[in-house]
């Protein structure tokens, strides 16, 4: 199994240990030319002959690369006895293809990322204990215990406990979710600190998580093939180069002379110099904090005309931020605000954090609290400054106190809640996901600096919310609350008219990552989504979205420069061998040089420019 992974790397070796043996054997031991040959032809049998198989495999499934050339000059070098320009020829192609493998991703499976983040156990309850079975022999009406910190084993609704659960990644919902008695659970959903007990309303196989899992099956499947760089070139100099081989013999009738021609035109630009000029790329990446998993990304971003988002955790934060205050008299916002932060400081609710930042942008002084009491679904209670402080939600105020009613505003897009101070009502709160603040300057970049044609924002959060963010940012095309499998329907559509870029951080995002031209994973907040995407932005800023772009662009052009450049003295001197002023031996000698400056420009694309962003 190891051979099969690094076979072309053993071959490299190989060959390059043959060539040196012939060497020493012909010029420092004087053997005979014939011993010294076996070195050679051994080169030519166990690194040769691999090589030729591969190359008619892709013959068969009629894939007409720039590595045919290679195996045409192997072929003919052998039949002709120039055995030392054949197994040049195999060092060439076989150091190629290591390159290549160097820079393509590590193998890995969406599919097991994505099951392994699911339980294979359930804890059911039965009769008051609880019993671990296979999540697949829970059935519907099943009650089942959700520990703190477990993923949800199926969908379902709570019948006991009090917590929060993480349903951004299923959801597209930005926010922790409150979960109690009633409120419905999704499979995969990462629970809180506290455990819950939840009726199952669906088997495993039928769940939120499954559905995703076979979409993302689906999309793995249907994934297009696309071709490489270097093989669309390869597709028009190949016959290009053995018309003027087989043009050679023909008019000289001198076999050698095809053989000549063929190596050199062996196409190392292309084998060699765009995968050194792909990995230059991958590493100046990396530094940026950028992981390029399937180097492709960096030849077809560039030609990207239309870019995808995901709404949450891409163009926002994914976290919440206080955006509405509306206060009644005697109070002031600044003062319930400060009453408020000083309570929540204990808290652990998903909204706290966002009240207590507020609190600290405006510089109030939080003060000491005391009683501090959290029953289920009551909400927050505490005593601050000789006042009771209760922060609950719309439902439990109205229960209590209809009468305030004609004083409470319109409820928001997003979420929100109560205060009442001395049990009565003070003030609203209302919240929404932050939006990024560079995100409307890097919207409006993309056309003239990137050639974006069309800027989409999808999202499974609600259409008021997808709404509120396009309008700040500047997207015009906006499609809502949609499921994993209409965003991949959504996807391939766009993705049939003109190359696209989507970008997600997600679970509910991988299918349409695979589904895309290319796929961006904004973060590592969930494997799965890591392992679909072909980059990966550690450092979540749009800015470095953009450095990806200006990365792949510049490659492509470096690359292009090798190739043509490369081509271009390449078929120079197949005119020289044509014309019999180059014999087989320095015609790969000549082609090593044309390596080496096609590597040395190659090499140019790991140097860091003097700016990658132009936002």
């Amino acid at each position: 199994m190891k051979w099969l992974r690094h076979r072309h790397a053993f071959i490299a070796i190989l060959a390059t240990g043959g060539i040196a043996s012939w060497a020493v054997s012909r010029y420092l031991l004087a053997s005979p030319e014939q011993q010294a040959q076996r070195c050679l032809q051994l080169v030519l049998l166990l690194g040769g002959g691999p090589l030729l198989l591969e190359l008619l495999q892709k013959l068969e499934k009629r894939e007409w690369g720039a590595d045919i050339l290679a195996g045409i000059s192997i072929v003919a070098s052998v039949l002709l006895g120039e055995y030392l320009a054949g197994a040049l020829v195999v060092l060439m192609l076989s150091g190629g293809e290591t390159l290549e493998a160097y820079a393509v991703r590590s193998a890995s499976s969406v599919l097991s990322a994505l099951a392994r983040r699911m339980p294979s156990v359930a804890h059911r309850k039965r009769n008051g204990r609880l019993e671990d079975v296979p999540i697949d022999a829970i059935d519907v009406g099943d009650e089942v215990v959700v520990l703190p910190h477990e993923s949800c084993p199926v969908d379902g609704t709570v019948v006991e406990g009090h917590s929060v659960m993480d349903e951004s990644y299923l959801t597209g919902e930005p926010f922790l979710i409150q979960k109690t008695p009633g409120a419905r659970v999704f499979s995969g959903a990462v629970n809180g600190d506290s455990a819950l007990t939840i009726r199952a309303d669906k088997r495993a196989g039928d769940s939120r998580f499954a559905q995703i899992m076979r979409v993302m099956h689906e999309s793995q499947q249907r994934r297009p093939k696309l071709r490489r760089l270097a093989d669309q070139f390869g597709a028009l100099y190949t016959p290009l180069a053995v018309a003027i081989g087989v043009a050679a013999w023909f008019f000289s009738g001198d076999p050698v002379r095809f053989l000549a021609v063929m190596v050199i035109a062996t196409p190392c630009p292309l084998l060699i110099g765009v995968p050194v000029a792909i990995i230059g790329s991958i590493s100046l990446a990396a530094r940026r904090s950028i992981v390029i998993r399937d180097p492709l990304v960096l030849e077809r971003a560039p030609t990207c005309r239309t870019m995808i988002f995901d709404k949450t955790g891409t163009l926002t934060y994914g976290e919440p931020e206080l955006v509405e205050e509306f206060v009644v008299p005697p109070w002031d916002s600044d003062t319930v605000l400060a009453l408020v932060a000083s309570i929540e400081q204990y808290s652990k609710h998903p909204l706290a954090g966002a009240i207590r930042e507020a609190a600290h942008q405006r510089k109030l002084l939080i003060h000491e609290a005391r009683r501090i009491s959290e029953p289920p679904g009551q909400g927050l209670t505490g005593e601050v400054q000789g006042h009771t402080v209760r922060i609950t939600h719309r439902r439990a105020l109205l229960a209590q106190h209809p009468e305030v009613q004609p004083h409470l505003p319109p409820s928001g897009a997003g979420l929100e809640c109560v205060i009442l101070i001395d049990e009565r009502y003070a003030a609203t709160y209302q919240f929404r996901d932050r939006p990024r603040q560079e995100g409307a300057r890097f919207i409006d970049h993309l056309a003239p600096s990137h050639h974006v044609e069309r800027v989409i924002l999808l999202s499974g959060d609600r259409e008021s919310e997808v709404r509120y963010l396009a309008e700040v940012v500047g997207v015009r095309e906006i499609y809502a609350e949609k499921t994993p499998e209409e965003k991949v329907e959504i996807v391939r559509a766009e993705t049939a008219r003109a190359p696209t870029l989507f970008m997600g951080d997600g679970i509910n995002d991988a299918p349409a990552l695979l589904a895309a031209t290319v796929g961006v994973a904004f973060g590592q907040h969930s494997d799965v989504t890591t392992e679909a995407a072909g980059a990966v932005i550690m450092d979540t800023t749009l800015e470095k979205l953009d450095e990806l772009l200006h990365i792949s662009a510049r490659m492509r052009t470096i690359a292009l420069q090798t190739v043509i450049g490369g081509v271009g003295l390449s078929l120079a001197g197949m005119g020289l061998a044509a014309a019999g002023y180059l014999p087989p031996v320095t015609g790969a000698l000549a082609q090593e040089l044309i390596d080496v400056l096609a590597i040395v420009n190659s090499l140019r694309a790991a140097w860091p420019p003097k700016a990658l962003r132009d936002f």
